[in-house]
């Protein structure tokens, strides 16, 4: 698949109110001012659904260098991360991705397909920190990564081709 095209997918499934209902609690529940859900894959982040209460400036089609994302590493690993506050934490406080993008509270959930290839992340960022490795919010996330899977399986097989074979365009 070629970027634009990838691209276009993203966007092509950035408009859902499901999607968008789960966005706007994450951002309500945390205290957290954007939230968005970005296909990774081994060569790209890109945001396909965002809320940005904090003018972090991204759309729906906008990218972030993969290798300045926590998500990237999320995509190797499988598990989630969760920060309250970066400056405090010592492994976060030494990590560049923090620093570029100046947060202090970060979460980034995987979130799979119906058939287990890994699509991308849930993800929220804040400019201070906030207390987001609660249980009920840690549960809320994984709830959220999981019906994000369901809502992105029924949305990729409504689309006039099967852009994504597996999870993993180029």
């Amino acid at each position: 698949m070629t970027a634009p095209d990838l691209t276009n997918l993203c966007v092509a499934l950035s408009d859902d109110a499901r999607v968008r209902e789960m966005l706007n609690e994450v951002c309500a529940v945390t205290g957290m001012g954007f939230a968005a859900v970005a296909h990774v894959t081994h060569h790209r982040w890109i945001a396909c659904q965002v809320e940005d209460r904090i003018s972090f400036g991204l759309n729906p089609g906008d990218e972030l260098k993969i290798h300045e994302t926590i998500c990237d590493e999320i995509r190797d690993h499988g598990e989630a991360v969760v920060i309250d506050d970066a400056s405090d934490d010592i492994k976060w406080s030494r990590h560049p991705v923090p620093v570029i993008y100046g947060f202090k509270s970060y979460c980034s959930f995987p979130v799979y397909l119906d058939d287990g290839s890994f699509f991308g992340t849930l993800c929220a960022i804040d400019h201070a920190p906030r207390k987001v490795s609660d249980e009920e919010i840690v549960a809320m996330f994984t709830d959220f990564a999981k019906q994000l899977g369901h809502i992105l399986t029924e949305r990729l097989q409504s689309l006039p081709e099967q852009p994504i074979a597996g999870g993993q365009p180029a």
